[in-house]
């Protein structure tokens, strides 16, 4: 499975490349992710949960960084296994552009998964990879915003006013806590 796009994130890309390298962000923002440790230079341990199709596994896997080029680009790979539901690996390249709302997020991914998970298909399997890839970085730009407008003018609305713009944000914020 191959599969790239570019999303929008409201953030300076000094602030997108930090969290990208940092363990509690990488938790908040993986889909399922119920544990995420390491470090950059050594490479994170994480633990997902995830239901594709009829197959719920929880896989256990290493990712490694390289080809690092501090707020531009880096090299993700990794390997997960879920035990019967079969295996997943690959890698990307994540590219970081200024742009006029923050920065533009560029990535290439390139995925190959085993066993029960490629029985069923790659419509299937593409259809959810890219709804994880959208909710990662719907979840990414959630956790970036509180700190993005915390540094605004500081202006406060008035009591019973939403603060401009803030629309499904502020909803997603108050339901998931990250606010």
């Amino acid at each position: 499975m191959q599969m790239s796009d570019q999303k929008e994130i409201a953030a300076d890309p000094a602030t997108v490349y930090a969290a990208l390298l940092t363990p509690e962000v990488l938790k908040a923002c993986v889909p399922g992710a119920q544990e995420v440790t390491g470090t950059p230079e050594e490479g994170f341990e994480a633990t997902v949960t995830q239901k594709v199709g009829p197959v719920k596994a929880t896989f256990k896997g290493q990712v490694t960084l390289s080809d690092l080029a501090e707020n531009e680009t880096l090299t993700i790979s990794g390997e997960g296994k879920g035990g019967a539901a079969g295996f997943a690996k690959g890698g990307a390249v994540v590219t970081l552009a200024p742009s006029e709302s923050g920065t533009l997020l560029s990535y290439e991914v390139e995925a190959k998964v085993g066993g029960k998970l490629a029985q069923l298909g790659s419509r299937i399997i593409d259809g959810f990879a890219k709804k994880m890839a959208d909710q990662f970085f719907a979840n990414l730009q959630a956790h970036l915003a509180p700190q993005e407008e915390a540094e605004g003018d500081g202006e406060t609305p008035a009591d019973g006013e939403a603060p401009e713009g803030s629309g499904k944000k502020g909803w997603f914020s108050k339901v998931t806590g990250r606010g």
